[in-house]
């Protein structure tokens, strides 16, 4: 399963319990029952990178409670190194509703007031795990409220002090913040210190307010620091963009049964592809490479329920890829 002698990616961030209707199409009000999920972006990142025979570690916080315990025998029966997991003894683990509508898009209800994950403190990071990673990835949910905002702020500028690769995926989810404009303004705080970032086509609308279509629009999301800009466009695959070359590289057509993870399984996929190749960057043959095994991993992750057991191997990904040339 997880390869110890591969580069170290430490995810940080929210991990929580999904809830999701057990039918397809409801509305959380019509849905009867719920199957309960491991969920949270960042987690589901450190999972699927060792699921295709990577090295991650997770850092966050959870409740001292049956469901926070569950995350973390998770995370471990992943292979995902777990001792940057924090306890909280006053807080609850974060739940969400999710629903999948007709279409296979998702309606978020979530439960955090406040949940264990904000109330990570800078004093609890496990910093020598964070100055072990060839990697330190992110999203923005963990910048909505302190304490845990400092933390985070915390842990990027150690990673970035020890010379590591920052990966950011906003990971916009609206309902958390206070407002739409909150959310852009948070997202963008931290978005000149990444070395790249992965934003969906949604996203580039939502941050920019314009076409994501657009050429144009995307690039003005280009800073001087970024080695590379991806703009994920769902099954049509994904854009890519570099100080040297920009270009696309094409999904693969699947039966989606369920959207959640897919974002989270590309983005594991190519964290690892990067960590045991950084001249990645300059490369656009590699770069293709790592982007159509991205691009096939993110596929299989929409074929079944729930984000991290429809995670693929290596492979499950190997031999979509094959089928698709």
């Amino acid at each position: 399963m997880t390869n110890s002698s591969s580069p170290l990616i430490v995810c940080f961030g929210e991990m929580l319990i999904d809830f999701v209707p057990d039918t397809s199409g409801v509305s959380l009000a019509e849905s009867m029952g719920f199957i309960k999920a491991p969920g949270g972006a960042p987690a589901n990142v450190a999972c699927a990178i060792t699921k295709i025979g990577g090295n991650s570690a997770f850092i966050g916080k959870v409740g001292d409670d049956e469901f926070g315990h569950m995350l973390v025998d998770i995370l471990k029966k992943n292979g995902v190194k777990s001792e940057g997991v924090c306890f909280d003894d006053h807080a609850r683990t974060a739940l969400a509703f999710v629903t999948l509508k007709k279409n296979g898009e998702r309606e978020f209800m979530f439960y955090r007031n406040p949940s264990a994950d904000m109330l990570l403190k800078e004093s609890e990071l496990n910093m020598g795990l964070i100055k072990q990673a060839k990697i330190f990835h992110y999203g923005s949910i963990s910048l909505i409220s302190e304490p845990c905002r400092s933390a985070h702020m915390a842990a990027m500028k150690a990673a970035k002090g020890a010379g590591i690769l920052l990966s950011y995926d906003p990971n916009v989810r609206l309902p958390l913040w206070p407002s739409a404009q909150a959310a852009r303004d948070g997202i963008n705080s931290i978005w000149h210190e990444a070395d790249m970032i992965k934003v969906s086509d949604d996203e580039v609308a939502f941050l920019t307010q314009k076409d994501a279509a657009n050429e144009d629009v995307v690039l003005s999301l280009w800073h001087d620091r970024l080695k590379l800009l991806i703009v994920t466009d769902g099954e049509k695959g994904c854009r890519y963009f570099t100080k040297n070359f920009k270009g696309r590289a094409s999904g693969f057509s699947v039966n989606t049964v369920d959207t959640t993870g897919a974002g989270d399984s590309f983005v594991g996929a190519l964290l690892f592809s990067i960590s045991k190749d950084p001249s990645t960057f300059e490369d656009e043959g590699k770069l293709k490479e790592a982007l159509t095994f991205a691009n096939a991993c993110g596929a299989i992750c929409t074929t079944q329920k729930g984000a991290i057991p429809a995670l693929p191997t290596l492979a499950d990904a190997q031999a979509l890829i094959a089928k698709g040339k």
